[in-house]
């Protein structure tokens, strides 16, 4: 049985480069995170932040430049045989856009049951289309006889992306990895498809990484979980969910959220932006020294900020881990003096 003590995979000094026109470019930079069995953890920040190139590596498609990726304890690199092929069934990803991932020439049946038939996961023909349907009736697309016999076209973008988690869902995964899986779909089932996947959490025990620009949406679906906050390859807040929401740390985060759109219109007018030094996000072929993040940040200390590289630890006042000098040296009193 599982222990949902033991963490189910562990990203331990993460680095990952990739060439462009033969010149680096450093997509992620000592990336830690730990991931436990039934778990919720969103990966959450601008474009090119860094958060589908980790889910990558978690998802084991995309293998780290440096660090380490530990699974059940043990570097992945060690599993061998049959071992390595039950690891990489358990982890899997669902892509941001569905009609990009699904083969358009194969019917629904057809996607769902290679995976089936290739891991033999079903005993006989029976077996096979009796697992099939109860996939389909598991991310709610029914009657399953309705849907079975269509193409990717014939479906709606809410239809194709709970195609792609039954897909994922096959093969019996302990995680997944669900990157920007409800920026594709129309806004008026977001909310659908975010709650199936908390019931799939629930009930068949998974652990979900998801991956979202929307702070919004990372509060809704990952309350009870943790968010991390990533700016240009680096985790620069982590904790759980309330914590992050009600009390950002980070200056970053803090600006993130006072960017969300609020239902009420008064809490709007009454909402202040967070007043940055600079709009300009570097390039990362050009990432500032120190903390990224110092030629934008209203926290800014010279000589300090612009030299030294923050640990991500916890600041005095915060229950989440935060990677600020500032913060780490005065806490929320960096905060008041920032306001005042």
């Amino acid at each position: 049985m599982t222990d949902p003590n033991k963490p189910l995979i562990e990203l331990s000094g993460i680095y990952r480069t990739f060439l462009k026109e033969r010149t680096p470019v450093p997509v992620l930079q000592d990336v830690n995170l730990t991931i436990r069995p039934n778990e919720i953890v969103c990966l959450v920040g601008e474009s090119g932040c860094g958060k589908t190139t980790t889910g990558k590596i978690i998802a084991g498609l995309l293998e780290p430049t440096h660090g380490e990726v530990l699974v059940e304890g043990r570097p992945r690199e060690a599993y061998t045989g049959a071992e390595r092929r039950r690891i990489r069934r358990e982890f899997q990803i669902v892509h941001q856009d569905p009609f990009a991932s699904l083969n358009p020439a194969h019917t629904v049946e057809q996607t769902l049951r290679f995976p089936l038939v290739r891991h033999r996961m079903a005993a006989s023909r029976a077996a096979l289309r009796r697992r099939i349907w109860e996939l389909l009736t598991l991310v709610d697309l029914t009657p399953p006889g309705d849907i079975v016999n269509k193409y990717p076209h014939q479906l709606s973008g809410g239809q194709r992306q709970r195609v792609s988690i039954a897909r994922a869902l096959t093969v019996d995964p302990r995680l997944i990895v669900a990157d920007e899986a409800v920026s594709m779909v129309d806004v008026s089932i977001r909310i659908g498809i975010l709650k199936m996947l908390a019931d799939l959490r629930d009930r068949l025990g998974l652990s979900i990484v998801f991956i979202t620009h929307d702070l919004a949406l990372a509060k809704y679906f990952a309350w009870q979980g943790r968010i991390a906050v990533m700016y240009l390859g680096r985790i620069v807040e982590i904790g759980p969910t309330p914590d992050v929401i009600q009390n950002p740390a980070h200056p970053y985060t803090r600006a993130l959220l006072a960017a969300v759109p609020e239902a009420d219109p008064d809490v709007t007018r009454r909402k202040q932006p967070m007043r940055l030094r600079s709009d300009e996000i570097p390039r990362l072929t050009a990432i500032p020294p120190g903390c990224a993040f110092h030629p934008r940040c209203p926290f800014f200390i010279g000589g300090v900020c612009d030299a030294d590289m923050p640990p991500l630890d916890r600041a005095p006042g915060f229950a989440q881990d935060v990677a600020c000098i500032p913060l780490a040296r005065e806490g929320e009193a960096a905060l008041r003096a920032y306001a005042d």
